[in-house]
């Protein structure tokens, strides 16, 4: 592979911003950031305590201390100095392999429904969520070596393989979901890191041509299965599949398959304008599992209505609209790719929960941000803030107001 050009990163401003003294970087917090996190993590909470109130298998306790060890998290690392990282793309890339393969190690590998996605080390943790963080800054750091102008064809063929690497690694847990997440979090790099429209158009259709073939291939062993009858899905596992049939044909088997997604519409539904009040409701917490993780926006719209389902849509917008403030204010391509990144994350993460439970999207095991019961989920969550943090404190010191300086 041939050599890539360095980030360079010290430039004027960055050399003002360093003399500054530390006690005064400390100091520095972005007041509508920290607000709508706020409200957003207290809403999330309001609605994790009423889910788990009367289930014995989740802890609201834990969620809350998850989300305090998070926020500490979050602040240590909103005054560290994002910059340090703008050349690791390749530690990043072998630290996030290493998490995602970690589960099948034999002594802390956990495997829980049909997935090796856990470890157990003195408490249960899903590392392809932590892993989550290293791909965005490996994604982040690889490509804005090219300086905001990807046009090189080998080039550009170099980054989707390096690219694809945690995909195909997710992928033999199976964890489609995260490994969506993995595809999103690569395309929003690649798509604000200056990759031509044609390249990107062009490799979106080898992957739709891809999974076709796939599914032709699943389809092949399906149909000429041995003649003892012994047979499993080489390509998708079973319940993948009934999930896409499910999705194309929602009311083909409502008492089997199609039954959660039959009864997240029902919750959903009869929630109304204003709810069952919170703990009042009864068909997400009787008919729908998982419902505090996967099945989370049920319990809200039934217990809150379309008006609270509306004030969390209204948080997220809110949400989106500063950090994509704070990506184009960033004072380096490298801090314009976190943020996007993380951008590109939360925003399919937040349209294919809510989508799945109203039979837009295929069902996922895809969790919703800052909301959904999740240990490692939400620490997760609080670090990205953290690096958004990162980014902004950077550019106020400078007193940057938009665009980023192009790498030399």
């Amino acid at each position: 592979m041939a050599e890539l050009p360095q980030i360079t990163t010290l430039h004027a401003a960055h050399a003002i911003q360093s003399a500054q003294p530390h006690r005064k970087r400390f100091f520095r917090f972005n007041v509508v950031l920290f607000t709508v996190v706020a409200l957003l993590v207290s809403y999330g909470l309001l609605i994790c305590w009423s889910a788990t109130a009367n289930d014995p298998d989740y802890s609201f306790t834990r969620q809350a201390m998850c989300v305090a060890a998070g926020a500490v998290i979050m602040i240590l690392l909103w005054h560290f100095d994002y910059q340090h990282l703008a050349n690791m793309y390749l530690p990043f890339l072998i630290i996030t392999v290493v998490l995602v393969l970690s589960p099948h190690l034999p002594i802390i590998g956990v495997e829980r429904m049909g997935a090796r996605s856990w470890i157990n080390v003195g408490m249960q943790l899903q590392p392809g969520e932590f892993a989550k963080v290293t791909l965005v800054i490996f994604a982040a750091s690889l490509v804005a070596r090219y300086g905001g102008v990807l046009d090189d064809v080998r080039e550009y063929a170099k980054c989707v393989a390096l690219l694809l690497i945690p995909f195909l690694c997710i992928m033999t847990q199976p964890d489609l979901g995260t490994g969506l997440v993995y595809l999103v979090i690569a395309a929003s790099v690649l798509i604000v890191g200056g990759a031509k429209a044609r390249y990107l158009i062009g490799t979106l259709l080898i992957g739709v041509a891809l999974v076709v073939l796939l599914l032709c291939i699943d389809e092949f062993f399906l149909k000429y299965q041995t003649a003892s009858g012994d047979w499993e899905y080489r390509i998708l596992k079973q319940y993948q599949r009934n999930r896409l049939l499910v999705f194309l044909n929602p009311e083909a088997d409502l008492a089997g398959d199609g039954y959660n997604l039959a009864q997240a519409k029902i919750a959903i539904g009869s929630g109304g304008l204003f709810g069952k009040g919170l703990m009042n409701g009864t068909q997400s917490a009787y008919h729908l599992p998982e419902a505090p993780t996967d099945f989370v926006f049920c319990i809200l719209a039934e217990e809150l209505g379309f008006v609270g389902s509306m004030v969390l849509i209204g948080l997220y917008i809110a949400l989106m609209v500063v950090i994509f403030r704070i990506a184009r204010r960033s004072i380096d391509l490298f801090g314009t790719l976190v943020v996007s990144a993380i951008i590109g994350m939360w925003l399919f993460q937040i349209l294919e929960n809510i989508g799945m439970t109203v039979g837009l999207m295929p069902i996922t095991g895809i969790p919703l941000p800052f909301v959904s019961y999740g240990s490692s989920f939400m620490i997760v969550n609080f670090i990205m803030l953290g690096l958004i943090g990162s980014v902004w404190a950077q550019s106020a010191m400078t007193g940057k107001k938009g665009g980023y300086a192009t790498p030399r």
